[in-house]
């Protein structure tokens, strides 16, 4: 696939999505944006769709394919990891934004040591994190609360990508269940994400209704 093809795929999601989930990073935060230039579903007949009257199916298939773009996750471990949820003791919809959120990639995004969920996984993939002590490759490591995720030095002192971190991390905000060390340039997961606490960029009923159907 080229690389047109892929900028492409990216911002179709979005605005098939009529929302920003933010896969290309700052970019999305620019006049650049694909949503802010045209602010309707991919394709020829994307501004008629714009009006149309959307189903509760509709509806529901939108969520859904929202979080999981949101999450860069095919469908198969997307719903794996619903399925899971439906299966613990507690609220489904609770369990499954737990396990979403604290996949090691999406923390990597959250700390912004990722400009985007792709670039996180990219990053995870080639071995630049360690968890407690022990380098971690794998994208859905999951976290849990206690743990400590710290650069590896080698990857600090090599990688052009981590050289200006400190500058453009300074004083930015992270989720309330995560420590960000500016100095140690290290994190800690502090608690266990909340979906009731946060503005999801996505409605989770819709989503348990989808797959409950």
């Amino acid at each position: 696939m080229s690389e047109s093809t892929t900028k492409t795929s990216k911002c179709s999601n979005c605005r098939r999505c009529g929302r920003k989930l933010f896969l290309k990073g700052e970019r999305c935060n620019t006049a650049n944006c694909a949503l802010v230039k045209r602010k309707y579903a991919p394709g020829v007949h994307g501004q008629k769709r714009a009006t149309a009257r959307v189903t509760d199916y509709g509806r529901q298939l939108m969520e859904k394919q929202s979080a999981r773009n949101l999450y860069n996750l095919r469908e198969k471990q997307f719903r794996a990891y619903f399925d899971k949820a439906v299966s613990h003791e507690g609220e489904t919809g609770q369990n499954f934004y737990q396990t979403l959120e604290l996949r090691l990639d999406n923390v990597i995004r959250r700390l912004g040591w990722g400009h985007s969920i792709k670039h996180a996984r990219q990053l995870v993939n080639h071995g630049h994190f360690v968890v407690n002590g022990s380098k971690v490759s794998i994208p859905s490591y999951q976290l849990r609360v206690n743990d400590i995720i710290t650069i590896r030095d080698a990857s600090i002192k090599n990688r052009k990508v981590f050289l200006d971190l400190a500058e453009r991390l300074k004083g930015k905000d992270v989720a309330e269940w995560l420590f960000y060390d500016e100095k140690d340039m290290s994190a800690k997961v502090l608690g266990l994400p909340n979906a009731s606490k946060v503005a999801l960029d996505f409605d989770m009923k819709s989503i348990i209704e989808f797959y409950s159907r």
